[in-house]
């Protein structure tokens, strides 16, 4: 248990880092919207509890998909099409960003790495 606390702890040390950098803000906040939409768009179209809506929103965006909750209604499956569509594609952003910034760090600690190896011999 006391492993999920630490995961957590760092995940929200994590966010607080990142929405300093304005390319992560920015899609931070279309993630932020994509799920406010999708969840008030379920609630309000499938009948579907607010606690529901936001499940099916982060399963179906997430591609895990267990189907226990599927659009019954002709815009709700419509919808969907195109919700998944955006959302895909805004969670690969967001992983790319993650990946870059990693690289980015990666590569600045291999040149500190090599500047310090090269005072060494001097």
């Amino acid at each position: 248990m006391i492993t999920f606390f630490v995961v957590i702890g760092v995940a929200v040390v994590g966010v607080i880092k990142g929405l300093r950098d304005p390319e992560y803000r920015t899609i931070a906040l279309a993630l932020v919207l994509l799920l406010a939409g999708g969840t008030n768009f379920y609630h309000r179209i499938e009948g579907w509890s607010w606690l529901d809506s936001i499940y099916f929103c982060v399963v179906a965006l997430l591609t895990v998909g267990f189907g226990d909750f599927t659009p019954q209604t002709d815009d709700g499956k419509i919808f969907t099409i195109f919700y998944l569509i955006m959302g895909v594609g805004v969670i690969g952003a967001f992983v790319n960003l993650l990946i870059k910034k990693r690289m980015e760090r990666l590569a600045a600690r291999s040149e500190r790495q090599g500047e310090d190896a090269a005072e060494s011999q001097d």
